[in-house]
């Protein structure tokens, strides 16, 4: 629909991302390179072991060989393009770059991993020292892990990857947070993010202060603020939680939500002109700094919008149901036309009761096939 996008950072820290490995941090801590804050700069901060910088930084190399640190992606998914932001190093950032990525079961570990498992998303290229490096990467695979390999050595301050999350059908089962990032869902529209932006609504976890959580400018025309979510899938939502945590001055003072099954809705069109749209919560009050918790009707829809009067700020919005029967199965096949080769294999080799007829049909057409194997189903979502 033609409403705005958010791409999230699948490595970030704030969804659960980790540097699970580095094979050298003399200078700067790997675990820098996924913080969700941009990367920040003190001109005269010197350690014993020289400059302090706010990033992952490699010593000088006297070999022939090449550095590389390993992210476990908090949100498995799609990746669309990468950042590596060289911000404040100068004289000392790596001049090529590349990034490999690998997908499994369960944790494995990433550093005891055949190079036979990883695959190159990003070839090797050159970097710009003291800039934020865009590149886009084209893969429709899942991964789970990226390794960031510099040449020869240097810093990096941040590493961002962006693309979709594609949750595992496994965590999709029975009642979740349909609006979660992490689930599959996702913020495509809001009325203003002057402060912070309204995605920041969906991520895991409880931010510690209003800067964590969305924040709109004061209104003074007399209209009020939305967010439009778009569910992991066709759902019911049972309990809605709206969380003004420290919000004191700025909280809105009343919420309302309204639902669209917009499975069949043009594209080209904005949500606002699709309907009709069901009333799943009237217009209730909002306190400041306290967690409310609300029971929706239970109508199926894919698009919750909450609009908020007239304005304010909130940490989290979770919108916990089931998704419908089909949903499901649409997300298992997503999933399964995703995974690479390999990982697809561990998946099919832990299903003893999968025929190998079946089996092989998944390894030849799991990107067109319309119906999830018995087998498969029971595994995966029973």
């Amino acid at each position: 629909m033609a409403e705005k996008q958010w791409l999230p950072d699948l490595a970030s820290s704030d969804v659960g991302g980790r540097v699970v490995y580095a094979n050298d941090q003399l200078f700067a801590d790997r675990r820098n390179l996924i913080r969700p804050e941009p990367s920040a700069h003190q001109t005269h901060t010197f350690g014993p072991d020289g400059k302090i910088y706010d990033g992952w930084e490699t010593r000088r190399r006297r070999d022939q060989g090449h550095d590389h640190a390993i992210v476990r992606l908090g949100m498995p998914g799609v990746v669309r393009s990468v950042v590596i932001d060289t911000a404040h190093f100068k004289g000392n950032y790596p001049p090529f770059a590349s990034i490999e990525a690998a997908a499994g079961e369960d944790y494995p570990v990433a550093q005891e991993l055949p190079e036979s498992a990883w695959t190159t998303i990003l070839p090797k290229v050159a970097l710009k020292g003291d800039t934020a490096n865009v590149f886009e990467v084209s893969s429709d695979h899942r991964w789970t892990h990226v390794r960031l390999s510099i040449y020869p050595d240097g810093g990096v301050a941040r590493l961002r990857v962006h693309g979709w999350p594609v949750a595992d059908p496994r965590h999709l089962t029975g009642t979740i947070d349909l609006a979660a990032q992490g689930n599959g869902g996702a913020v495509v529209d809001s009325s203003d993010d002057f402060y912070s932006s309204a995605s920041k609504l969906i991520l895991p976890g409880n931010p510690p202060t209003t800067q964590g959580g969305w924040e709109n400018a004061r209104r003074r025309d007399g209209g009020n603020d939305y967010v439009l979510f778009s569910l992991a899938g066709l759902g019911r939502v049972r309990r809605a939680v709206i969380d003004t945590s420290h919000f004191l001055g700025n909280s809105p003072g009343e919420v309302q939500l309204t639902g669209l099954d917009g499975r069949d809705a043009d594209p080209e069109r904005p949500v606002s002109d699709h309907g009709p749209w069901l009333e799943l919560l009237p217009r209730r009050p909002l306190r400041p700094d306290s967690v409310h918790r609300f029971r929706p009707a239970r109508e199926a829809v894919t698009l919750v919008r909450m609009d908020v009067y007239p304005d304010g700020g909130m940490s989290r919005v979770r919108l916990l149901g089931e998704l419908e029967p089909e949903a499901l199965d649409q997300l298992t096949l997503r999933y399964l036309a995703a995974l690479p080769g390999g990982h697809l294999e561990e998946l099919l080799l832990a299903v003893p009761s999968l025929g190998s007829a079946e089996a092989d049909e998944l390894r030849s057409s799991r990107a067109t096939i319309t119906a999830v194997p018995p087998a498969l189903r029971s595994y995966l979502l029973d």
